[in-house]
C-alpha cells in the first residue's frame, strides 16, 4: 500500500466535499489527529478498520491488495476456489442434483458467470452458489447474488431446465478460523440476507422445500489437486437462443 498516495486520496475526497478534519473525524467516529495522521501517510500503527471508516465516510471504496511473486498469488486462489468448487459439485451430484459450473449469461445487456449453477429435477428447484476462497466485499457479494438469481431462471430454461418454486441461494466458503471471523463480525448483515447455515442448509439439498439462503464452509484440502473443473463451462445467451454444451 502507497500510503502517501492513500492519504492525498483520501485528503481530496474530504476536501471536495469542503469538509474539515475535524468534520471528517466525527462522521467517521475519530480523533482529528487520527485523519491527520492518515491524510499525512503515517499509518503505520492505524488499523485497517479505521481506514475503512474514513473511506466509508467518504463514501469511497477502499481495496487493498497483496502481491506475491507476480501472478502466482492470483494461481494460490484461483486453485483453493477449485478445490472448494469440486467438492460442492461432488457433494450436490450424490443428492442427485444437475450440476453446471461457470455458467456464462449475456442477457438484455447484463453479462456474468454463475460459479454453480444446480438443477434438482425431482423438485423442480434450482439452486445459485456463488463460491469464493476468501471472504469478499460483503455488500459485492450480496448485489452480485442478487443479480444472479434474478436472472437464474431464465439461464435454466436456455438450459431445458423447468423451474418450480423459488430460486435458493448459497455461499460456498473454506473451512477456515478467519471466514468464520469474518462472517460473525457481520452476523446482524449475514443474519439478514443468508440466515441459513450447515445442517439446515446440508437439509435443504437432501430435500429442497420452501426457500435456501444460507452460507456453507466447506473444507479447503489442498492435498485434493483439482487439474481441471469437474464439469465444462456452459454458454447461455439470451435473448437469442442458442444451444448449451453441457459439461
Amino acid at each position: 500500500m502507497d500510503a502517501i498516495r492513500l492519504g492525498l486520496q483520501l485528503r481530496a475526497l474530504r476536501i471536495r466535499r469542503r469538509w474539515r478534519q475535524i468534520d471528517l473525524a466525527v462522521r467517521a467516529g475519530l480523533s482529528r489527529s487520527v485523519i491527520s495522521a492518515i491524510e499525512r501517510g503515517d499509518i503505520g500503527r492505524i488499523q485497517v478498520e479505521t481506514l475503512l471508516r474514513v473511506a466509508t465516510a467518504l463514501e469511497a471504496r477502499l481495496d487493498l491488495m497483496v502481491r506475491w511473486h507476480g501472478e502466482q498469488l492470483d494461481r494460490l486462489l484461483d486453485a483453493a476456489h477449485a478445490r472448494l468448487v469440486d467438492q460442492a459439485v461432488r457433494w450436490l451430484t450424490t443428492l442427485g442434483w444437475e450440476v453446471r459450473v461457470e455458467v456464462t449469461f449475456a442477457i438484455a445487456g447484463e453479462r456474468g458467470s454463475i460459479d454453480i449453477l444446480a438443477f434438482h429435477a425431482a423438485t423442480g428447484r434450482l439452486l445459485v452458489i456463488e463460491v469464493k476462497s476468501v471472504v469478499p466485499d460483503v455488500q459485492a457479494l450480496l448485489h452480485t447474488l442478487d443479480r444472479k438469481v434474478r436472472l437464474a431462471g431464465r439461464v435454466a430454461r436456455d438450459l431445458g431446465w423447468t423451474v418450480r418454486g423459488p430460486v435458493g441461494r448459497l455461499v460456498i466458503l473454506p473451512e477456515a478460523t478467519t471466514s468464520r471471523r469474518r462472517i460473525a463480525a457481520m452476523a446482524a448483515l449475514f443474519g439478514a440476507a443468508l440466515p441459513h447455515r450447515g445442517v439446515a442448509v446440508r437439509r435443504w439439498a437432501r430435500q429442497p422445500r420452501g426457500d435456501l439462503a444460507g452460507v456453507l464452509f466447506l473444507p479447503d484440502d489442498a492435498r485434493d489437486v483439482v487439474r481441471s473443473r469437474t464439469t465444462g463451462v456452459s454458454r447461455v445467451h439470451a435473448p437469442r437462443r442458442r444451444s448449451v454444451m453441457p459439461g
